[in-house]
């Protein structure tokens, strides 16, 4: 497993995540100021964040493009990002029920 996953995680450099970031942790208050509410805050790669934004329907557009002016993406990105995705489903997966169970079966079989 270890040999089929080191090439799409190279040069990873540890950063602050939110932890829990999704579209209903994210809010915007009367004056538009957003805030990030909830967080499960520890180190690790920026694009588990995304990841996590992107599972359940994700966020505007102008979100990732911020996001990617300062952090850019590259080849790897998407394929990371489904990788780091499936963490989030297996938890699911354990919480909530079998309704989870064809999207981490796709990701083990694509990675694994």
């Amino acid at each position: 497993m270890i040999k089929k996953l080191t090439p799409f995680f190279q040069n990873i450099t540890p950063s602050l995540l939110h932890g829990d970031l999704w579209s209903g942790n994210y809010l915007i208050s009367e004056n538009d100021s957003p805030f990030l509410i909830d967080p499960a805050m520890y180190f690790g790669h920026s694009e588990v964040d995304i990841a996590m934004t992107k599972l359940f329907g994700g966020l505007s557009e102008d979100f990732y493009k911020a996001y990617h002016e300062s952090i850019p993406a590259d080849e790897l990105t998407p394929y990371r990002i489904e990788i780091y995705q499936l963490y989030y489903l297996l938890i699911h997966l354990n919480l909530f029920g079998k309704s989870y169970y064809p999207s981490v079966i796709n990701l083990l079989k694509k990675y694994f």
